[in-house]
């Protein structure tokens, strides 16, 4: 099946140089941004977007299935692999992160700028 647009759980974001992330929020969909499982067990229908902020009104057409999309589970695998180095980096990004901000001297902290 199709990745379901109308799903609450489907997300599509467009970044400037024109690349589209096409996913499941629950990560449901082993062969995204091409297919959803059938059926879903997390597929509920988006019924209000409340205080979205819409770019466009249509998403951006999805990309050709591979060939092999369906035949082996090479593609699921290869993503798993993917967000698996993704999710590897993350502790040692926020450790860099906070090492960084404990140099900044105390005034420093106290008075940053990004705070809202």
């Amino acid at each position: 099946m199709p990745m379901r647009q109308e799903c609450k759980n489907f997300e599509s974001r467009t970044y400037p140089t024109g690349d589209t992330v096409r996913k499941c929020h629950l990560d449901l969909a082993p062969e995204a941004p091409w297919r959803c499982p059938d059926p879903c067990a997390g597929f509920e229908r988006r019924l209000v977007d409340v205080d979205w902020q819409h770019g466009t009104l249509v998403t951006p057409p999805t990309p050709d299935e591979p060939s092999t999309l369906g035949t082996d589970d090479s593609i699921a695998r290869l993503l798993d692999e993917a967000e698996d180095i993704v999710n590897a980096a993350g502790p040692q990004i926020l450790a860099e992160i906070d090492a960084e901000t404990r140099r900044r001297p105390l005034w420093a902290r106290l008075f940053r700028r990004d705070r809202g």
